[in-house]
């Protein structure tokens, strides 16, 4: 049985401990928060923009602590899953794994490439497991253009444009602070960028153009140059209006087909713009079947359950990697950096 301790309560650590119930091999056998209350089991007060809400909870058979080192020192726990602020990831997965565990880290992976580079060497050194929560590939909608994709019956990837929009999330605290969150580039696009780096490789170049907000990215799009003549783009950010709280989708195109995809929460309807669609070789448009229930819990479900897997057989999953996640901080910092200096940013 893999024991795991969650670090941080708020909302993805509350989604986390949901998502760990339907883990066969996995069980939390700890929670580490400040607020007392939530210790207690009321989590009323969590809140955010998908799954169930916060509600009173059983901890009946679940340590609880309010001191990190003491629940780092406990021998009884062999993973340790980090659900707090990205300001705190580096330094909190570099002790725990200096402690021998295991360490699941939430997206992003860190707020510097530099503390990135050192969560991978405190994770060799260990020899322990270093995963971080890019959850987007295992969404059904990616994980079936990732299928099709593998499968190589459409032939080879042309490239593709991603987008992932939000509304201001007026109800985050810290959400602009870049010392902190590090606003939409690194809590939103981070996303987009690991599954460009999954699916087409590291970019050598990006060039950026958008709006900020002070010196964070506010809305945005890029387009990324790779050693191969792909054409790849992706538009991200936040919007003003709260009409639209949340939208992504895709188009990916391959030599003998295209890939569609849009998904939107319009008011208080989330809803499909396009279902994902194949359209084929013979002008055909053909849906593909989704699975049943929640997507988004689904994904979580489903990343949990191929953290326990990746940690109990030893083959770690390099989709869930420290590498993967550390390229895409690298990709974002570039972004950045090309959007407030009006250049094309070379990747190293």
């Amino acid at each position: 049985m893999l024991r795991v301790g969650i670090a941080g309560l708020g909302f993805m650590g509350m989604i986390h401990y949901l998502s760990y119930q339907k883990v066969r091999g996995a069980k939390v056998a700890a929670i580490c928060e400040q607020q007392r209350k939530r210790l207690t089991g009321d989590w009323r007060d969590i809140k955010g923009n998908f799954g169930p809400a916060g509600r009173q909870m059983d901890l009946s058979e679940v340590a609880t602590y309010d001191d990190l080192d003491a629940m780092l020192d406990d021998p009884a726990i062999d993973l340790i899953d980090i659900t707090l602020p990205p300001a705190l990831h580096a330094d909190i997965a570099c002790r725990a794994l200096r402690k021998g565990k295991h360490v699941f880290c939430e997206k992003p992976m860190a707020l510097k490439l530099s503390d990135c580079r050192r969560m991978v060497a405190a994770a060799q050194k260990a020899k322990r497991q270093l995963l971080v929560g890019h959850v987007l590939p295992l969404l059904p909608e990616y994980a079936w253009a990732r299928k099709v994709i593998d499968a190589g019956r459409y032939g080879k990837l042309l490239g593709g444009s991603f987008r992932r929009v939000i509304s201001d999330p007026a109800w985050l605290r810290n959400y602009w602070k870049a010392d902190v969150v590090g606003g939409p580039m690194l809590d939103l696009h981070i996303h987009d960028a690991h599954l460009i780096r999954l699916l087409f490789g590291m970019p050598t170049h990006v060039s950026t153009n958008g709006r900020t907000r002070g010196k964070l990215a506010e809305y945005w799009t890029t387009q990324f140059r790779f050693k191969k003549h792909l054409a790849v783009t992706a538009t991200s950010g936040t919007i003003n209006q709260q009409g639209r709280p949340f939208d992504h989708g895709f188009e990916i195109h391959l030599e003998k087909a295209t890939l569609l995809f849009q998904f939107a929460v319009i008011g208080d309807e989330a809803k499909y713009l396009c279902p994902p669609t194949i359209l084929d070789g013979k002008g055909k448009a053909k849906l593909a079947k989704m699975p049943d229930g929640d997507p988004m819990m689904n994904a979580f479900e489903a990343e949990l359950k191929a953290v326990a897997l990746s940690i109990t057989t030893g083959n770690q999953n390099n989709v869930l990697g420290g590498d993967l996640a550390r390229d895409a901080i690298a990709i974002c910092q570039a972004q950045t950096k090309s959007l407030l200096q009006g250049k094309t940013i070379a990747l190293k």
